[in-house]
This record gives structure tokens, C-alpha cells and sequence, in this order.
């Protein structure tokens, strides 16, 4: 399988003020993402509150993945670059995750991004078995160790264990322990060189790099992709000095992108920007007042 490297971005799922999906929002945003140079697309992860979705054959996810689909086909027929899709897979139940793998894989996706299973706090043993189901699928999967929404960390012996199954390509860290994600590279990528370490967190994008990371998946690229482009470019190519400047140039909104929520922050600044977002399902709330005066000085101060 091909080595995955660059900047990813976790698509967004506009909403109407009414709840309902902004597909043609979702196009827009989809070519913006192509057109500032990302290097591949995230739909249905997290960040596109995918567990508020329906999901019956023909609703609103199914669509979601066409159009992102029918986009990077097109795209990749008028400039022959391949553009990778990695589709949310994700659930606490593996009999649903086995079969969103395998919806990933009947459309034509490039890799499945496989959480995980949240809320169980499986042992161990079950987290091994839980990645040794979906990777029987035949589809690349992309692990997603996030202690912060699962409550479980996957320990780096447990990866170590994961990465040996087929099909097994690469893990997007969002641990926030950046001493974990470099015994990853150490223990699994150093002896594994086709297995990517992606950062989950656009903060540790830059420490990341510099440990001999691969790049990001990405919230903030949402916002402002190309920005996000450079920097990981410029950690790829060993130019820390344009990497740092990056970085920091962006610092402010990798605070102010989670200020108050995910994706609930983003979606305001990419409102304020004018940019296709529009409101949140329950659970989530719109930003408070005060997240707003936050998000909106960041932007002002990274010039976005």
C-alpha cells in the first residue's frame, strides 16, 4: 500500500439553520479543499458530527460520501493526482465498524479510519481483536487512538501488535502525549517504514514532523488548507526554520479551533469567514459569546 504523507483534512458537514445538510455547501467545500492543494480528505470522522447522521442506504451520509467521491474523481482525472480518501469507519460496536469498512470499501475509498470503540473501555485484548476484525475487511485502516473522546489510550505494545495485522497502514495520534507518538516512530514506523504516523492534533503537527512524523489530519485546514499545506510541506522537507514560522504564524487558531468544541469552533470561524458551515445538531450548541471574541482575534492575529 502507499505511504500516506501530508495534510488531511477532517471534512466539516455543513448544516442549514434547520439541521439539515447543506449539500451543495458541502461541494463547495470539498473543491476549496482540492484547490488549496490538500494532500487527501477526511468525510465522516468526528469532526463531521457523523454520529448525528443518518445513515440508511440513500440518506445523508451515502450522499456525503458521493459527493466527496464524484469530486476526487474528477479532480484526479483533470490533474492526475491521486487524492486519497480516507472514510470514518469508527464505532464501539465491531460488528458496525466491520461494516462500515466494508461500505468504505464498496465506494471505492482508499483507506477506512477506524477509532477506538468508545464508551465499552475494552481491555487490551478486546482493542487488538476489535482492529483484527476491520482489518480482515481488505481495506487500508488508518488506527485513531483518542483517549480524550474514547476514554481508552491505545499503549504503544498494543499498537505495536495492531501494525503486524494485514491491512494495517498507519494510526492518527490525537493521544496529546507527544513522548507516546514518538514511541510509536520509534517501535512501529522505524521498523515499519510504510507505516504512517499522522498527527491529530494540528498543535503537534510541527513537534511531530521534527520526530520523524508523516503529517496531519487536519480541523483547521477546514479553515485556511493552504496554510496547513505549507507547514506540513516544509516539516516533510526538513526545513524547520519555515516550519516553525508557520506554526506559529498559525498558533492563536490552534487554540481558538477548540475553544469551545469540536467542530462548533471551526464552524464559526468558517462562517465569519464565509465559508460554507452553518449550524451544529444537538448535542452540540453554538459557540458562547465569549468563544466567539476568542475565535475571532485568532483569526485576526494569523491573518486568516
Amino acid at each position: 500500500m502507499n505511504k500516506l504523507r501530508g495534510t488531511f483534512t477532517a471534512l466539516i458537514t455543513p448544516m442549514f439553520s434547520d439541521g439539515s445538510v447543506d449539500y451543495e455547501g458541502f461541494r463547495q467545500n470539498v473543491k476549496f479543499q482540492l484547490d488549496n492543494g490538500v494532500t487527501g480528505l477526511v468525510p465522516l470522522g468526528t469532526t463531521a458530527e457523523t454520529p448525528t447522521l443518518e445513515e440508511d442506504p440513500g440518506s445523508e451520509e451515502d450522499t456525503l460520501i458521493q459527493i466527496v467521491m464524484e469530486e476526487v474523481k474528477a479532480y484526479r482525472e483533470s490533474t492526475g493526482k491521486e487524492i486519497p480518501v480516507i472514510l470514518g469507519a469508527g464505532s464501539n460496536n465491531t460488528k458496525d465498524a466491520v461494516e462500515y469498512v466494508e461500505r468504505a470499501k464498496k465506494v471505492g475509498a482508499d483507506y477506512a479510519l477506524v477509532v477506538t470503540p468508545y464508551y465499552n473501555k475494552p481491555s487490551k485484548e478486546g482493542i487488538f481483536r476489535h482492529f483484527e476484525a476491520v482489518s480482515k475487511v481488505g481495506l487500508p485502516i488508518i488506527v485513531y487512538n483518542i483517549k480524550g473522546r474514547t476514554g481508552v489510550n491505545i499503549p504503544t505494545d498494543v499498537l505495536v501488535r495492531i501494525a503486524q495485522l494485514p491491512n494495517i497502514a498507519g494510526v492518527k495520534e490525537a493521544s496529546g502525549e507527544i513522548s507516546q507518538m514518538m514511541d510509536v516512530i520509534a517501535n512501529i514506523k522505524n521498523k515499519k517504514p510504510d507505516f504512517a504516523v499522522l498527527s491529530g492534533d494540528d498543535g503537534l503537527t510541527l513537534p511531530l514532523l521534527a520526530a520523524g512524523g508523516d503529517g496531519v489530519i487536519s480541523v483547521l485546514s477546514n479553515l485556511c488548507p493552504a496554510r496547513m499545506v505549507e507547514l506540513v510541506d516544509a516539516g516533510l522537507k526538513g526545513d524547520f526554520a519555515k516550519c516553525r514560522e508557520y506554526h506559529y504564524g498559525l498558533a492563536p487558531m490552534f487554540k481558538a479551533e477548540f475553544c469551545d468544541g469540536n467542530p462548533t469552533s471551526i464552524k464559526y470561524a468558517m462562517n465569519y469567514k464565509g465559508l460554507p458551515a452553518g449550524t451544529v445538531r444537538l448535542p452540540l450548541v453554538e459557540v458562547t459569546d465569549s468563544a466567539k471574541k476568542t475565535i475571532e482575534k485568532a483569526m485576526d492575529e494569523c491573518n486568516i
